[in-house]
């Protein structure tokens, strides 16, 4: 018998809490992109999140502190070494990344990019950390009269590929991708996934298309996902869960558009039946806001994800558990476009509890993971502790 039939969890991509003890290791002294997009707001109109607790766990302006909770509430800190989405998700799932992903602010190396060429047989423009839409307004051009490949980065560890689908169709597109993975698995690259970026249209009225594909790397071990998985019971990915994972422990992968469709999929999945986990990433905040700095942007993603919260709230069931958390920061007034090495929130609610308390801080973020797996009684990660028999009344 498990405590809890359903576990959903929400992770909003890059929403942290305040600059984690070892934030100066990281260049992210003073990082905080709640409280500074609070700040940059004149206050963040959050309610759902405050009566969960939001605002109990670190005063954020706007948002009143709960008198009487409707979860449990504290903050995680990171264990693994990095700040990147992968590293993040997959420690929630029970890992500890010791090697982090590389990152590549200046561009990919030379050796790298002349094996690409030589291998594809195409030449290569761009190579430079750039925001997808710009780099094809940028280059696309260029691209459609020469076939080079576009190749950018960004603050993750990614090596993007922009192709107009009409120069350089889709199927060798993904092939040309293939083997830019296989020529980063080399531990001198290490870079965590490269990502198909097809586009059509003409100059100045280019788009991008739905024909987007990741290649991830595969976890560096069992996640409790696999274990889930293992035992029979169900695993939906929402958003870019099952890329982050690589389809590792997945039983059904469903993509999401934006922010708002990601919480409609969610809603979705809180009408079926099922047995074990729904799992959903918000990325908005990150790829849309946070890298592109922009503060008021974010708070009003932020504010509109808020106003959804009540129709998850009441489609839980006395046996679901919804937790919310994040992966990583990304202070939209921090200096550079990377992400902050931050605390994330941690609130955990169900319908049983009589009013929210707060939790010990969390050491790792593989806390989530176990407490997952204790409930589920699968076998638990190497890293993390259940916090299940403090959330249960």
């Amino acid at each position: 018998m498990t405590n809890f039939k359903r576990i959903f969890l929400i992770v909003l991509d890059s929403v942290g809490i305040g600059e984690a003890p070892d934030a100066e290791k990281y260049n992210d002294k003073g990082a905080d992109t709640l409280g500074h997009i609070a700040d940059e707001m004149n206050g963040l109109h959050m309610p759902n999140m405050g009566e969960l607790g939001l605002s109990n766990i670190c005063e954020i302006k706007g948002i009143e502190k709960a008198v009487k909770p409707k979860a449990h509430y504290t903050k995680m800190q990171e264990a693994s070494n990095g700040k990147d989405t992968m590293t993040g998700h997959w420690e929630i799932m029970g890992l500890n990344i010791k090697q982090p992903f590389k990152t590549f602010p200046e561009g990919f190396p030379t050796e790298l990019v002349q094996l690409l060429e030589d291998k594809t047989g195409r030449k290569v423009i761009g190579n430079k950390p750039a925001s997808g839409t710009k780099i094809i307004e940028e280059l696309g051009e260029e691209h459609m009269k020469t076939g080079s490949l576009i190749v950018y980065t960004s603050a993750d560890s990614v090596l993007q590929i922009a192709a107009h689908e009409e120069i350089i169709p889709v199927d060798e597109l993904y092939r040309i991708c293939e083997i830019a993975r296989e020529l980063t698995l080399d531990e001198k690259y290490m870079v965590g996934r490269v990502i198909a970026r097809p586009f059509i249209g003409k100059p100045g009225e280019f788009e991008r298309t739905a024909n987007r594909h990741d290649y991830a790397l595969k976890p560096f071990g069992r996640t409790v996902m696999n274990e889930l998985q293992d035992n029979g019971l169900d695993v939906i990915a929402l958003g870019k869960i099952s890329d982050i994972y690589d389809g590792e422990g997945v039983t059904e992968a469903i993509r999401t558009t934006d922010n708002d469709d990601g919480m409609t999929k969610l809603v979705d999945s809180m009408k079926k039946d099922f047995n074990g986990l729904s799992f959903l990433n918000l990325v908005d905040f990150d790829a849309k806001y946070g890298h592109r700095r922009d503060p008021i942007g974010y708070g009003k993603a932020l504010e509109e994800y808020d106003k959804r919260l009540p129709e998850v709230l009441a489609l839980l069931n006395e046996d679901d558990l919804l937790i919310i958390t994040a992966d990583h920061g990304n202070d939209p007034v921090h200096h550079g476009t990377d992400h902050t090495r931050e605390f994330v929130p941690l609130l955990i609610h169900h319908k049983n509890m009589k009013q929210g308390k707060a939790l010990p801080i969390r050491k790792t973020f593989a806390d989530v993971g176990a407490t997952v797996a204790d409930n589920f009684q699968v076998k638990l990660p190497e890293h993390g502790n259940s916090f299940l028999h403090e959330i249960i009344e």
